[in-house]
């Protein structure tokens, strides 16, 4: 499987000749994360990560594309019918060819004025985790870890226990847009001593990187 760091938390899989993309937001340039994708997975609402109206072009555009996300999202997408696909925990998916399974339901609390959005984690292929904004931890393993590093919900301490907790093989930094230099270079410094006990490597791509998982 081809995996993307794209801008923020978006990124995109590919596996035989087939396109995933999750959590294209406004901060990701949604519209070119979208391109000739075959299936669009959102975590949560947030601006950062849905930016609706290039998700619908899309939509509009390839009648066959599908959107997979929580039902807080999908009745936004209503008139797009068999396009759109609600999720919950607990379910396990096959979306364009890609085994997903569905983890969690929670967005992590920013205040406690602030009313909790549902957010919904995606466990790809048996390998890569994408949490969204949340501690989700799968009650199954995770080799690749997509590890959130700043946000308004999160504090380092909190980074870094969850990468523990979780005990990946490896990790990638994303929710990164909102850092200029300086930030990324203490998070960086933060990612080292969340790999620290272990050893397991947690890095930072500059998006548009792709590797191989």
């Amino acid at each position: 499987m081809r995996f993307t760091k794209l801008g923020h938390s978006c990124v995109r899989l590919e596996k035989d000749g087939a396109t995933l993309v999750i959590d294209p937001g406004i901060f990701s340039d949604a519209a070119a994360a979208l391109r000739g994708a075959n299936a669009v997975l959102v975590t949560h609402e947030h601006a950062d990560h849905l930016d609706a109206d290039p998700i619908r072009a899309a939509l509009t555009a390839d009648p066959s594309l599908t959107l997979w996300a929580n039902p807080a999202i999908t009745a936004q997408f209503g008139e797009f019918g068999d396009q759109i696909h609600p999720v919950q925990h607990g379910e396990v998916l096959s979306v364009a060819g890609f085994s997903v399974h569905v983890h969690g339901q929670d967005h992590a609390l920013i205040h406690r004025d602030i009313p909790l959005v549902v957010n919904t984690g995606f466990l790809v292929e048996g390998d890569l985790f994408h949490p969204g904004d949340s501690f989700t931890v799968p009650d199954e393993p995770v080799r690749t870890l997509l590890l959130p590093i700043s946000a308004p919900w999160l504090k380092a301490g909190e980074m870094i226990d969850y990468f523990r907790t979780v005990a990946p093989a490896q990790g990638y930094a994303i929710h990164d847009a909102i850092l200029n230099d300086a930030g990324l270079g203490l998070m960086t410094r933060m990612m080292s001593v969340a790999a620290a006990p272990s050893g397991v490597p947690v890095s930072r791509l500059e998006p548009g990187t792709s590797l191989e998982l």
